[in-house]
């Protein structure tokens, strides 16, 4: 054990380091022309303004300074972009010189495909994900198992209505967690689609494994949903005085060895494991093991796992929230589904195609609420010259999608949910990016639609909706990595009477 004589000469060493670091680069970026900026403490740079949500404090300083600006987080140098025009500019003539990623070391997880810089491995692990994992055949090859979990869900809903249907009365209501549901579908469906286990329910092999490996999971997208003060002051990372670093380090082990497992039993069960993700890289090894590595397989599957469940589950939340806020668009909807379906079978994913107000409420629900208000932090390569101004190399990339798909100057009224404005192409041409842009676009985007399609479509066309209360669901946003509501949403369901027969047959 040291003395406190020892820790005050190291933390006083350490400050008099990041000190030096910070001295050097404002002296050497002094001398360029950067972005308008608010005023700097030392140390800490910009971080004192830093309020959550932090796509709402960006907005802020992008209102008083300007659509580029520039901040400082600790040492590290970041531009904020706020207008679509710079944002093209940015995934298209300068998008090879931002395809690095930030390198946080909170989040741990470097290696995965969405984190990793560019170059090499990156583009492999792309080609993989895109060509084997992601493509359309791919896709269509795979619906049967989104289906399936779905069809669980609709019949796990309707048996828990069922079980308290008497204490009810003939317009009977009940309460339902929707946040909760969604989340543990989402990852049910992703989890089937990789590794062909579940996360929840009845059918779980490993009960205190899967448990062990949920709760990892959870706490990998609570720790990296913060703004972690360490990942940009190297002394406050070294010290670690909150346990971020511990904590996400002990998460990142459980996550790597249950991957590393749920590929060893692929491994060994061979051919007669259901067709998976991982199984179909396992086959593709034995042609190429170099390509696909065991570290290649379970780093992709990290991705896959955290790329695709949170995302989609917020994205449905948010439309069912948007929709009982707005019912008329809600009956607009399932007139649609009703039509184009009908009511003697569940939706399908070849049913999305005859769904066009479907696909209206689901691209306003993008529009209004993006997956990610910050795309994920992108990194310059090399110093370049944006709107005459300098952007050194090593700076962080934010672009607040979330202000530019509300601008006032592309959108009629921005903040109305009116998935109308997307009928018959008439926004053909408005700026979206809600999965990004250039080559660091989300690969997972066609596989998000089709699950959230089918699953918004499923419970719209099963069961009917009402808010908890007569006022209005709260649509304000919480921190996170993927915008959550800052209250869960809670609805009340009761199955529709005309698909009664169809949720008969399915729990029979």
């Amino acid at each position: 054990m040291m003395d406190n004589l020892s820790v005050n000469i190291i933390v006083s060493i350490l400050l008099l380091i990041s000190i030096t670091i910070l001295l050097h680069y404002r002296s050497k970026n002094n001398k360029k022309k950067l972005p308008p900026s608010p005023p700097a403490l030392p140390v800490l740079g910009h971080l004192h303004l830093l309020k959550k949500p932090l796509h709402r404090t960006l907005i802020d300083i992008s209102c008083q300074y300007g659509p580029i600006t520039f901040l400082r987080f600790g040492a590290r140098p970041a531009i904020v972009i706020s207008s679509h025009t710079l944002a093209e500019q940015c995934f298209t003539t300068y998008d090879l010189s931002f395809s690095n990623r930030v390198q946080l070391p909170s989040v741990m997880l470097p290696n995965i495909m969405g984190f990793v810089d560019y170059g090499s491995y990156w583009r492999s692990v792309r080609q993989i994900a895109v060509v084997e994992l992601l493509s359309n055949q791919q896709l269509q090859a795979s619906s049967d198992t989104r289906a399936e979990e779905i069809k669980d869900m609709v019949h796990q809903l309707f048996q828990s209505y069922k079980l308290h249907e008497n204490s009810g009365g003939q317009n009977y209501f009940r309460r339902l967690d929707f946040k909760k549901m969604i989340f543990e579908l989402n990852m049910n469906i992703m989890m089937m689609l990789i590794a062909g286990e579940k996360f929840y329910g009845d059918k779980i092999k490993d009960v205190e494994e899967t448990q062990k490996f949920r709760e990892a999971v959870k706490g990998w997208f609570e720790l990296t949903g913060s703004a972690n003060v360490e990942d940009f002051i190297p002394l406050l990372r070294i010290l670690d005085l909150q346990g971020v670093m511990k904590k996400m380090k002990c998460i990142t082990e459980v996550i790597e060895e249950m991957a590393q497992k749920i590929i060893d039993d692929h491994r060994q069960e061979g051919s007669g494991k259901k067709k998976t993700m991982i199984g179909t890289m396992l086959e593709l090894g034995k042609k190429d093991s170099e390509k696909y590595s065991d570290f290649v397989i379970r780093n992709l599957a990290i991705n896959l796992l955290i790329g695709g469940t949170e995302t989609s589950a917020t994205t449905i939340e948010w439309a069912m929230a948007l929709l009982l806020n707005n019912p008329h668009i809600l009956q607009k909807g399932r007139a649609e589904v009703d039509a184009q379906v009908g009511n003697q079978r569940l939706i399908q994913e070849s049913d999305l195609n005859h769904l066009p107000y479907l696909h209206c409420i689901i691209s306003e629900t993008l529009r209004i609420f993006p997956p990610g208000p910050l795309l994920v932090p992108h990194e310059s390569r090399e110093e370049i010259f944006l709107r005459g101004y300098e952007i050194p190399k090593g700076t962080m990339l934010l672009v607040n999608v979330y202000q530019i798909q509300r601008d006032p100057e592309i959108w009629e009224e921005p903040k109305k949910f009116k998935p109308e404005r997307f009928e018959d192409g008439k926004s053909n041409g408005n700026w979206m990016a809600p999965f990004g842009m250039g080559r660091r676009r989300c690969p997972g985007e066609a596989l998000a639609m089709r699950e959230v399609g089918v699953v918004l479509g499923a419970l719209i066309q099963c069961f009917d909706w009402q808010r908890i209360g007569s006022e209005l669901i709260d649509l304000t946003e919480g921190s996170g990595l993927s915008i959550p509501m800052a209250t869960p949403l809670e609805v009340m369901y009761r199955p529709r009477k005309i698909m009664t027969d169809v949720l008969l047959q399915l729990s029979g």
